[in-house]
């Protein structure tokens, strides 16, 4: 007898339906499955077959042949242990519940139970695209599960409990997850309990708001990863797309919490140690990357030089295209990254060349160090801080600090903005907006764009230069709720872009004339 249950597969990131058909006929006892299976889909054999006996069914002693189509695609993971038990109640008669519109998800212990499994956002996905009215997923997934709308979930703790539903015998009804993406399910470090660092919060400020990559360069103990650390803080609530698409990534490399929900936007800070395949993705069959678990979040690179030269010059590509494709012997698979990077660098080896006599690095060494990160990747960051130490006057004040919460509230403003403005767009921040749209939303007054072609001029900054020092003056006029861009604007924004690796300077977002830009007075 032959039956065919609907099950999901997961390839990259991406979800699609697997019919799992089961034949049974006379013959020589066996259990063979075909269609490209791993071997974790393989050893499903004995898990699916220790799990009908101990659920009080019948393991029929036939020859018994399970085909996943579509063949063409490899399966892997233990995702298909239900549905395959499934197929072999129903191929045997033991079984006669409808199931046509339903999906079965899980992985089979020995005693019945069923298990979680990685990738259920994914899979949902693809089952809603394919017009499935319920999907049966473990009660572990549930929560992860309901997340997708227009589809009916129903968590189960057992194989027996499955085939008692599909007969009616009993009702399963779970609440299903709460959506609200303002909600923080996790602890943040607070911005007020930041001394000093007026300039490097308010440059954080602009870089959130427009979702602009920042280099933050200072002396060792300056406050660099301690202003990083609290960037989560300020960062703006996650819609439900957002937060659907992220869940996803996370949910297919096995890094969702408990419930499965992640409310607030990543915040990922890899060892300088790590490798090619953990920064970018890889493996015979290639999983998401710290780049991609960074998506719609913070990449936060710490000690920036340290990092081995191969694993920087691979964010260069990302960084410009918002996504990243990783090719292996097995699968060519292409993840999204569109990430906010945050790096923070000491200026030499010693770290203390801002500091009047106190470097001991020599010449030879000060290059050497700053070598390790190349003029292409610099290029891509849109805006280069200094950070200072802090004074002991500014350490011991007792002056109130602004709060994250009330950063938060002026970076969701700004981002509020730039929403509506590219709501008929593919992209909702200034950090992704194109060249060819400069002209429809970027408009200056004459006065600024003559200061920015004089420094364009003095500075000789490259076309990439250009473009990011507009899109962090689009983000300050946002802030500023001014549609056109002012000459403030563009003075701000291009003193975040003229301080170089090893090099110091100050800043002062009120000056206009930019002496620090060029020699010659602008009039």
């Amino acid at each position: 007898m032959l039956s065919k249950v609907l099950c999901c597969g997961v390839k990259g990131i991406t979800g699609y339906c697997v019919e799992v058909e089961t034949f049974i006929s006379n013959g020589i006892p066996m259990f063979e499955i075909v269609g490209q299976a791993d071997n974790a889909v393989k050893e499903s054999k004995e898990r699916v077959k220790a799990a009908i006996k101990n659920s009080g069914f019948e393991y029929p002693n036939r020859k018994i042949v399970v085909n996943l189509s579509p063949a063409l695609l490899r399966k892997e993971g233990t995702g298909f242990d239900l549905a395959i038990a499934i197929g072999i109640l129903t191929a045997s008669g033991q079984m006669n519940s409808a199931i046509q519109h339903s999906l079965f998800i899980g992985e089979l212990s020995l005693d019945g139970s069923v298990k979680g499994v990685c990738g259920v956002v994914s899979m949902m996905l693809a089952a809603r695209g394919r017009e499935m009215k319920q999907v049966f997923v473990a009660l572990e997934n549930f929560e992860e599960a309901s997340i997708v709308e227009d589809i009916k979930v129903i968590g189960v703790s057992s194989l027996l409990q499955t085939i008692q539903y599909l007969s009616g015998e009993i009702s399963l009804d779970h609440q299903r997850a709460e959506k609200d993406t303002s909600k923080l399910d996790f602890q943040t470090l607070d911005f007020s309990e930041v001394k000093g660092h007026s300039e490097a919060k308010r440059a954080l400020e602009i870089a959130v708001s427009g979702g602009h990559s920042v280099l933050m360069m200072g002396s060792p103990g300056s406050g660099k990863t301690m202003l990083a650390k609290r960037i989560p803080g300020i960062l703006p609530d996650m819609n439900y797309l957002e937060a659907l698409e992220t869940t996803q990534i996370h949910s297919i490399s096995g890094k969702t919490k408990v419930n499965g929900i992640l409310h607030h936007r990543p915040f990922r800070a890899p060892h300088h140690s790590c490798t090619m395949a953990s920064m970018t993705g890889g493996g015979q069959i290639p999983r998401p990357g710290e780049i991609t678990l960074a998506h719609n979040g913070v990449l936060f690179l710490d000690e920036l030089p340290e990092y081995r030269s191969e694993v920087l010059e691979a964010l260069r590509q990302p960084l410009e295209d918002g996504f990243i494709t990783v090719s292996r012997l097995l699968s060519n698979e292409t993840f999204p990254s569109k990430v906010m990077l945050i790096c923070a660098a000491n200026p030499c080896k010693c770290g203390y060349l801002f500091e009047d006599g106190r470097c001991t690095c020599t010449t030879f060494q000060r290059t050497d160090y700053l070598s390790k990160v190349s003029g292409a990747l610099l290029n891509r960051i849109d805006m280069n801080i200094q950070v200072a130490s802090v004074s002991y006057s500014e350490l011991e004040s007792t002056e109130k600090m602004e709060t994250s919460a009330e950063i938060k509230k002026r970076v969701t403003t700004a981002r509020m903005i730039q929403e509506n403005r590219y709501k008929n767009e593919r992209f909702n921040c200034n950090s992704w907006l194109p060249l060819q749209l400069f002209k429809k939303y970027c408009k200056m007054t004459p006065e600024a764009s003559r200061l920015l072609e004089s420094v364009y001029s003095n500075k000789r900054f490259s076309g990439r230069e250009y473009t990011r020092v507009v899109r962090v003056a689009r983000t300050i006029a946002d802030m500023n709720a001014e549609k056109c861009i002012e000459v403030r604007h563009i003075a701000e924004a291009t003193q975040f872009k003229i301080l170089k690796l090893g090099e110091g300077c100050t800043y002062d977002r009120e000056r206009v004339d930019l002496d620090l830009v060029f020699t010659d007075q602008w009039d």
